[in-house]
């Protein structure tokens, strides 16, 4: 098995936003702060990262795997039909992923593993059956992005039930994204990618209601949901006006990437701007990854 097909099938870029989904999480909890990191911490950090590359990394893996067949047609420059991985190299190398995953996790907590467990079928879920589906399909997308913020959220065994209703908002981004990803191969998806920008603009609100509710620096945030917003929305506004494959893959490209900033507000508004600003600088390593790995 070669390195770098194993890291073209992984899509490093977008594994790098799966790691700023749980540093927001973990800020959410209120573990993202100087006070709060000893060595104890910093290693439940570190495997919980190490547990979302895998989760990401995996189901990235098993989505190829499923889509061998489109992807021949499609997508023949992909990593299993171009040949340079087998199929069973794919299998073994997203079943080693998910494991790697999971003992991860489960060193944290027992809830944190069980979260991963979860990510995990929806993920699979999602590879096999979910993408298939106009409707369930970007909510079964959307989920696996809301668990991972909450396998971020899993570091403080004693959060209140009700900080997991923050995983509802990457549900919702998630879901735009895979709205504006349908018929990305052949355009035409206009009514999807208004949809899309309708999404967006409910995690706007969806952040001034957590603002309302929980210990959420609106003012704190603004900043970084301003440039997340605006660079959505133009280029979904330029995937409506010229429908075309190439424009309508950048928008999901850079709503992808754009993870960075959704999970840079959070950190600013439950941590700091220090901490938000950090987490931001994972994005041009993602840009810079983008651009000798695929992201779609």
């Amino acid at each position: 098995m070669r390195w770098s097909a194993m890291l073209l099938i992984t899509r490093p870029a977008n594994i790098i936003t799966a790691i700023a989904d749980i540093l927001a999480g973990i800020a959410i909890a209120g573990y993202l702060v100087l006070d709060v990191l000893n060595q104890e911490v910093v290693f439940q950090i570190v495997l919980l990262c190490i547990a979302t590359v895998g989760l990401y990394g995996g189901g990235i893996v098993f989505n190829d795997v499923f889509d061998i067949e489109q992807d021949k047609i499609n997508r023949p420059e992909r990593v299993i039909p171009s040949g340079k991985l087998s199929l069973r190299q794919a299998r073994n190398l997203g079943l080693t992923l998910f494991a790697m995953a999971i003992i991860a996790a489960f060193c944290v907590s027992a809830f944190s593993g069980y979260i991963a467990l979860a990510t995990m079928c929806s993920a699979l879920l999602y590879d096999k059956h979910g993408k298939h589906h106009a409707f369930f399909g970007p909510i079964n997308m959307g989920l696996c992005r809301g668990l991972n913020l909450i396998l971020g959220m899993s570091i403080a065994p004693d959060l209140e039930p009700n900080y997991y209703l923050i995983g509802i908002l990457p549900v919702l981004f998630i879901s735009a994204i895979t709205l504006t990803a349908q018929k990305e191969t052949k355009g035409k998806n206009k009514m999807a990618i208004a949809l899309a920008m309708v999404l967006d603009a409910s995690i706007i609100v969806g952040f001034w209601l957590i603002s309302q509710y929980f210990p959420f620096s609106i003012e704190n945030a603004f900043i970084f949901l301003l440039f997340w917003y605006g660079i959505n929305a133009f280029a979904k506004l330029k995937a409506i006006i010229k429908n075309n494959p190439k424009l309508i893959m950048k928008a999901v490209k850079i709503g992808v990437l754009s993870l960075i900033p959704l999970n840079a507000s959070y950190v600013a508004g439950f941590s700091s701007i220090t901490m938000a600003v950090l987490v931001l600088c994972l994005l041009p390593i993602s840009l810079f990854l983008s651009k000798k790995f695929p992201v779609t």
